[in-house]
């Protein structure tokens, strides 16, 4: 395979909607996964994932090309009090996480989703923080095994149900 040039940086406005189409791209073509019919409020809040931004200690990664290409995306958390999860991440102290994590089709291979979360881990080491919060979904095999290859552990205290859908938590000790 080919190298594939992109820089990681944090999305800017103007590239907000574009991210958030391929966030629907992404998730509505996953196997398994639920439907934009049976989860509208999840597929609406994929659209606008620039706003997650407004929110304090609130970033929204995204993978670039050299040519201007957005080739993926992901909401990284400095503070858990903001992840807006179902179950109890959000109560975690001394933690940061990462969610809707989305690399476009066409540059899968290119180890683009890797680096979106290594991003994320550098972030939260630099802030000091002892643990990194992820969850994830049985219909999200390759990312699941990317994170346990990362050392992210199944952590069965912070999944939950959304929409009759189950979410596993997992965690990554930071100290």
């Amino acid at each position: 395979m080919n190298r594939l040039d992109y820089t990681i940086r944090n999305a800017e406005p103007g590239e907000f909607e574009e991210i958030g189409k391929l966030m629907v791209e992404v998730y509505s073509q996953l196997e398994g996964f639920p439907k934009q019919s049976e989860q509208p409020e999840y597929y609406q809040m994929l659209s606008n994932i620039g706003t997650f931004t407004y929110k304090p200690g609130t970033e929204l990664l995204v993978a670039v090309s050299t040519e201007g290409k957005i080739l993926g995306g992901v909401v990284y958390f400095s503070d858990m009090q903001y992840y807006g999860s179902g179950g109890i991440a959000t109560k975690e102290q001394n933690a940061a996480g990462f969610r809707l994590l989305a690399v476009d089709p066409s540059a899968r291979g290119y180890g683009i989703g890797k680096h979106l979360t290594n991003e994320c881990i550098r972030k939260a080491k630099e802030q000091g923080l002892a643990q990194m919060i992820i969850h994830s979904t049985k219909a999200m095999q390759t990312a699941w095994t990317m994170y346990e290859g990362l050392g992210f552990r199944r952590s069965e205290d912070l999944d939950f149900i959304q929409g009759g859908f189950p979410v596993c938590g997992f965690r990554l000790r930071l100290d």
